[in-house]
């Protein structure tokens, strides 16, 4: 998402006793406490104020930093946090924003993050970035989706993005849907239902299809946007 011209603090609110989401500039981080640990998901733009200060305001557990892809608007503050974990295919795009290749930690599909009392679990799911994840809290029914999943329209234009891999990856989150209920998506309202996996499908479908109209978007930029029944892109 493009940064706003004018900066706000850092704003963390609570959604559980365990968790908080971090409001950053119109992206936002989600912080996951257990009981030996906690999951920082995503860094931000970077610019706001120390997201480690707001972050230990919150827990005093250690923390695990885990980037769902590498676009700007979240790795903003990855300098803060000893180690970053990622999937290896965000690697280029990672060191090309970032202007330098730093020693990061794999994740793959299936690993799981435990955290004492809380687990997440690593699903691999390609198309807005090559190497975008998602986390699965299957005991809370909660899905982590990053920037694949959103009411608002989805980043699909550029050299990295691909429409035929995120329909495969919505496909593969749709047979797992009874595993959550709800979704916790990085930009827009928050949460949202499970079905927005469908949404996004289906409307992924009709854009590959040509049954779209496209629309001017919110911004200056080379793509049209494409909205369908609550999901849409940016293409």
């Amino acid at each position: 998402m493009p940064e706003t011209s004018t900066q706000q603090p850092l704003e963390a609110i609570k959604v559980s006793d365990s968790v908080y989401r971090i409001e950053d500039n119109g992206v936002r981080c989600l912080l996951f406490a257990g009981t030996r640990r906690a999951l920082l998901v995503d860094a931000g733009f970077g610019g706001s104020g120390s997201l480690k200060a707001v972050v230990g305001s919150l827990t005093d557990k250690p923390v695990t930093l885990v980037l769902t892809h590498a676009d700007p608007d979240h790795i903003g503050n990855h300098k803060e946090f000893s180690t970053v974990h990622m999937h290896p295919s965000e690697m280029p795009s990672f060191i090309k924003n970032t202007g330098a290749e730093e020693e990061t930690n794999p994740l793959w599909e299936g690993d799981v993050v435990d955290l004492g009392g809380r687990k997440l679990e690593v699903i691999l799911i390609p198309g807005h970035t090559p190497g975008s994840i998602a986390l699965l809290d299957r005991e809370n029914h909660i899905l982590v989706a990053g920037d694949s999943i959103s009411s608002g329209p989805v980043f699909m234009f550029g050299d990295e993005r691909n429409i035929y891999a995120y329909i495969a990856s919505m496909e593969k989150l749709l047979a797992i849907s009874d595993a959550f209920d709800l979704i916790y998506p990085s930009h827009g309202p928050f949460p949202l239902q499970a079905v927005q996996v469908e949404k996004a499908l289906t409307a992924a479908k009709k854009l590959l299809a040509g049954e779209l109209t496209p629309q001017k978007p919110p911004f200056p930029i080379p793509a049209k946007m494409y909205m369908f029944d609550g999901a849409g892109f940016l293409y």
